[in-house]
């Protein structure tokens, strides 16, 4: 309901990697709902405000409520999406477009439930929490952020993300939002 929550791995030699992150308005975790056993862990990164659905009400609306299963089902469909533009990226792309891809996804999911202010947004993780999602180290993560600025395409400070050339980002990390399923249309 309120706050940034992740869901990560942690490797044997301890280090950890955020797999995904979670904003107010997203069910941060279905699949436990089919999956029991779950081979990640869930974080929160700010003070949060969870509404918990128990296994046995997600059992009564799939059964019962064919449109709200449909629902559930595409907010999995769309994690997977995410999950998949991740791993692009994080493979096929440089740390600077990565990053530049990263802060347009949160800004397009952060519109969609209200909680920007014209072109910026708060963004509450440290450079280690953007380091373990992008596969940085810390330091790597402060140049990026440091060349970003110099480009002129965004400011950081004091946890607020201000955009300043919408296009520019966009171009540098190569990003379209078709994969966040954005369009209303009846499902």
């Amino acid at each position: 309901m309120e706050g940034f929550a992740a869901r990560y791995k942690i490797l044997p030699s301890g280090r950890r990697q955020i797999t995904a992150i979670h904003v107010p308005g997203d069910f941060v975790d279905l699949h436990s709902f089919l999956l029991k056993t779950m081979d990640h862990g869930v974080m929160a990164l700010t003070a949060c405000e969870l509404a918990l659905v128990p296994h046995a009400t997600l059992l009564r609306i799939t059964e019962e409520k064919p449109h709200l299963a449909r629902l559930l089902w595409l907010g999995t469909l769309i994690d997977a999406a995410i999950h998949r533009e991740w791993l692009t990226m994080m493979g096929r792309s440089s740390a600077t477009a990565h990053m530049a891809h990263l802060i347009c996804e949160l800004f397009c999911r952060l519109q969609l439930v209200g909680l920007t202010d014209g072109w910026s947004f708060r963004c509450p993780l440290t450079q280690e929490e953007l380091g373990d999602t992008l596969g940085l180290s810390t330091v790597h993560v402060n140049r990026v952020l440091k060349e970003l600025r110099e480009r002129k395409l965004v400011s950081w400070q004091n946890g607020i993300v201000t955009i300043a050339n919408w296009q520019g980002l966009q171009d540098l990390g190569e990003f379209s939002e078709l994969y966040l399923n954005l369009i209303r249309e009846p499902r």
